[in-house]
């Protein structure tokens, strides 16, 4: 039996660690255990992304979403800042090829400004200034999006969380959750050997796994996550040039994935994607994957199927030009015709962790979910990476005021117990 800890956090991505390092540094004098399944940090969404730092171009004003990355932007760079994490500059481009995506962008260049954002909109030949190798009707410049790495970042919050008095237990899946009145019962296996830890209460940021650890809990809720696959390719090392920006199309409202863009790397490459196909596995990074439990745990939920039908013709789309270069190479020639189908080099696919509702809809927002003695984090959207640090600030927040009704009955048996 391990000790009893005040703060159990479960995920080693950035959202955990980000929480597990900002809990210890608010209370330095609590013990606090972070646990992650994998050997490392960051094996899943944050490791598997564009690493780009985001503006908060793209969301609803007074959104949880809006609010979190653009304080994330700050915090981020701060943070690379103080602890030499390079970070680039590059600044991005909306970039509109269609009459309908010029009308989308004016739009978007509303919402920028409601968001508070530096944003500039330059027309075609502006355009071609800037970007030669970009071809468009007019582009949003945003100034103030980066590109960094996130697993070097989270690895630099665990390493913060180690110094201030943290402890973290790696190769370490969560079997089972339990919670009484006094205490959070955490079962796992560590490097395959049984281990139980308990502690005062229990964050979790399992991202991918969020549904089944609040159906562990014993929580009610009316969601699951819905795994999309988002694929990339890395352009050859002559191409590293080919773009002075991130290259983004305007991305289409009713939908929650960006589109196929051009992103500069922080190793210098280009990347090219993600596009956003059905995952029949959660955690499957290969062109091949099948989980049969992930699959039976979606057609059994009514709300895959829900929102199955409702973007039935771009799941089709998207999953034809998954398997057919030629199509996913038209949806970047749009806006950059010089490449062609053979630059298009193999790289790491992501998995984006969505939460969907039984009636279809996509959870667009956070999501959270709460027990006596526990608090889940059920979707973290885009800009998630980039909003680490506000969001684990806002769940220090939260644990903070859930836990004064607790506190102010202790301090009152206190008082008592004096008088």
């Amino acid at each position: 039996m391990e000790k009893m800890y005040d703060y159990v956090v479960i995920g080693g991505g950035i959202v955990g660690v980000s929480t597990a390092w900002q809990l210890q540094s608010r209370f330095p004098d609590k013990s606090i255990l972070l646990i992650e399944k994998e050997s490392g940090f960051s094996h899943h969404q944050t490791g598997h992304n564009s690493g780009v730092i985001h503006a908060g171009v793209y969301y609803a004003p007074g959104s949880l979403k809006a609010e979190f990355c653009k304080a994330g932007v700050a915090a981020t760079t701060e943070f690379c800042a103080k602890h030499n994490i390079p970070v680039e500059n590059c600044g991005k481009l909306l970039v509109a090829t269609s009459k309908e995506e010029v009308e989308r962008m004016q739009a978007l260049y509303q919402r920028c400004h409601e968001n508070g954002l530096d944003v500039e909109l330059i027309d075609q030949d502006e355009l071609k200034a800037r970007e030669p190798n970009i071809v468009g009707l007019g582009a949003i410049a945003v100034s103030t999006t980066s590109i960094v790495s996130y697993r070097q970042v989270t690895e630099k919050m665990a390493q913060e969380f180690v110094d201030a008095g943290g402890v973290i237990s790696l190769d370490t899946e969560v079997t089972g959750l339990a919670e009484s009145t006094e205490k959070v019962t955490v079962s796992a296996l560590r490097c395959g050997e049984p281990v139980v830890f308990d502690g005062q209460f229990l964050v979790v940021c399992s991202g991918l796994m969020a549904d089944r650890m609040t159906r562990m809990m014993g929580i009610e809720t009316d969601f699951q996550i819905i795994p999309y696959r988002g694929e990339y390719y890395r352009l050859p090392a002559k191409y590293n040039n080919i773009v002075n920006h991130l290259i983004y199309p305007i991305p289409d409202p009713d939908l929650p994935f960006l589109g196929v863009h051009l992103t500069r790397m922080i190793d210098g490459s280009v990347t090219v994607g993600p596009n956003a196909v059905q995952g029949w596995k959660r955690e499957g990074y290969g062109k091949i994957n099948f989980n049969l439990r992930d699959v039976l745990d979606m057609v059994s939920f009514a709300g895959f199927w829900k929102v199955s039908a409702k973007h039935l013709k771009t799941g089709l789309i998207e999953t034809k030009n998954s398997w057919w270069k030629p199509g996913y190479l038209k949806l970047v020639n749009k806006y950059c015709p010089q490449i062609k189908v053979e630059d298009l080099q193999p790289y790491p696919a992501g998995i984006r962790a969505q939460a969907v509702l039984k009636d279809g809809s996509l959870v667009h927002d956070f999501l959270f979910a709460e027990s006596e003695r526990s608090l889940h984090v059920c979707n973290a959207p885009s800009p998630a990476a980039t909003s680490a640090i506000p969001i684990g600030g806002y769940i220090c927040d939260k644990i903070v005021k859930k836990q004064q009704p607790v506190i102010a009955e202790i301090n009152k048996e206190d008082v008592a117990n004096v008088a």
